[in-house]
């Protein structure tokens, strides 16, 4: 039995940032189809992201780069039909928003008007703080995301932590507060030594959202991802089956009490533990709090 209580109502902005102001950690996972939507609302968690990572865990494409708007709007409009109250967020692809404004603008209406997100997320610093500016501005809530950025891992050197010396630290936070000032309602920070999110923390207003990250975020966000199962003979569904169907597993009771734990341990603060996070040597984090102290 959970101990803590889900959701009984349905997460607004504001009730996000109450949680970042009250010091409730705040639960996010992925979901990229209608049952995994389901299996996570039933979970309690408070966001929940259709992130392009769904290019390559149920499109089986070898990374985030090629997955199209339509492909991105499909997954996520099945995802809003099994969601009632967490915050889902919409994932723009690569090459849908860092051409201009007026693209990015025109992408992100069609996740809000087709898909009903309430949020669209963003990556990198550099032009897409512009970009960012500009959907705040049309008044289009924003998710931001620095440290690893999938989209454009290649240029960061592949999926490797990002962050690890002093310079490169500061980078992944002028990057962040550059968003903040830009307006974004959220921020994802991925793949970065512990020590960079407790620098970060302390000089945001917004939510922080980390993975892979370490403790010091006002929240945590894992990948979650369905088996592939046909006429559902794992029992991935809550409704009954047809009668030539056997089930043989109860997939959907083990992935909600396994969702239900991942967020009692983020709300009790127990994970992430150190061993979940990077490092970054000390010299380089006391350069880096050198650097910050002169800002």
């Amino acid at each position: 039995m959970s101990a803590h209580a889900a959701p009984t109502k349905r997460l607004t902005l504001g009730g996000l940032a109450a949680k970042k102001q009250s010091g409730e950690p705040i639960v996010m996972v992925t979901a990229y189809d209608y049952p995994s939507a389901q299996i996570v609302e039933e979970a309690g968690v408070d966001m929940v992201l259709v992130g392009d990572s769904a290019a390559m865990t149920v499109l089986g494409y070898d990374s985030t780069v090629p997955v199209t708007i339509d492909e991105m709007l499909m997954l996520t409009k099945a995802v809003r039909r099994g969601l009632e109250k967490p915050l889902l967020v919409g994932d723009l692809p690569f090459g849908s928003y860092e051409a201009s404004d007026e693209l990015a603008l025109a992408t992100a209406q069609r996740f809000i008007k087709e898909a009903g997100v309430d949020l669209i997320k963003i990556e990198r610093g550099g032009t897409t703080v512009d970009r960012a500016r500009a959907l705040v501005n049309a008044g289009i809530p924003v998710v931001g995301h620095v440290g690893l950025t999938p989209q454009t891992a290649t240029s960061l050197g592949g999926y490797r932590a990002q962050g690890r010396t002093a310079d490169a630290a500061l980078a992944v936070i002028e990057d962040a507060l550059a968003l903040q000032d830009a307006g974004v309602s959220v921020l994802v920070i991925e793949a970065v030594p512990s020590e960079v999110t407790a620098a970060l923390a302390p000089l945001l207003r917004i939510p922080l959202i980390g993975i892979g990250a370490g403790a010091d975020a006002d929240g945590q966000v894992l990948v979650f991802h369905d088996l592939l199962v046909f006429h559902d003979l794992l029992g991935i569904y809550a409704g009954g089956v047809a009668k030539f169907v056997k089930r043989y597993a109860d997939v959907r009771g083990v992935s909600v009490a396994g969702v239900q734990a991942y967020a009692d341990e983020v709300r009790d603060g127990v994970y992430p533990a150190p061993e979940h996070g990077y490092g970054m040597p000390e010299a380089e984090a006391a350069r880096l709090r050198e650097l910050l102290a002169g800002r």
